[in-house]
């Protein structure tokens, strides 16, 4: 805005009235060596020349030195505070998180079905597992059952053997003897490769017990 009053203002004029033409970079140049003259007439200026601080700056300096430490200090109080509450902080950062992150409506229905069906599946499995002991069970002792009866008749045909056998070798009529001997014979024919072939042997006992040697 100097520039253009500098330019727009009215030309001067001489003590003689007559009109003279004004050099307008002049002028600037000379307005411009005025306000630097006024700068460096002001007292934060004057410390390059003296080499001492004036009062108002120096007290200016320390005010402003102690609201830079206050801020310092507030600041560093305020970090420990955040840091102490770091932990809760970040917890509650992470729910927010987890809420903003929430499952859809239908997963969440679909997983309810899913846990459900699981249930029943394990409840279904533990009934067939139950029954499935207890048909053990009883088969087991079925089978216990059929092996002591099995026993028993086993021992009862022994004994009866036993008998037979002891009445045989206790018997000595004369002419029996070959009838003992074919008793204790197996005559029922039976064909193994790897068998000698007996038949004829057979066939001698069959006839020496129906027709005994006389002596």
């Amino acid at each position: 805005m100097d520039d253009f009053d500098l330019l727009n203002s009215p030309q001067a004029t001489a003590g003689n009235g007559i009109v003279t033409d004004e050099d307008p970079a002049a002028a600037f140049l000379a307005q411009q060596e005025s306000e630097i003259a006024g700068i460096e007439n002001d007292e934060g200026f004057s410390i390059l020349d003296s080499g001492e601080m004036p009062s108002s700056l120096v007290n200016n300096f320390t005010g402003d030195q102690e609201i830079i430490n206050d801020s310092i200090d507030g600041d560093l109080n305020g970090q420990m505070y955040q840091e102490s509450n770091g932990p809760s902080d970040a917890y509650a950062a992470i729910s927010q998180v987890d809420r903003l992150q929430a499952e859809p409506e239908s997963l969440r229905k679909w997983r309810e079905e899913q846990l459900e069906r699981l249930e029943v599946l394990d409840a279904n499995s533990r009934i067939q597992e139950t029954e499935w002991k207890e048909k053990a069970k009883a088969d087991l002792e079925e089978w216990y059952s059929r092996q002591d009866e099995q026993l028993e008749k086993t021992k009862v045909n022994n004994r009866a053997a036993e008998e037979a056998l002891a009445v045989d070798v206790d018997e000595t009529n004369p002419g029996t003897e070959w009838e003992r001997v074919a008793r204790l014979c197996d005559f029922n024919p039976k064909s193994s490769k790897q068998a000698k072939d007996v038949s004829r042997m057979r066939s001698v006992l069959i006839s020496l017990k129906q027709s005994p040697l006389v002596h």
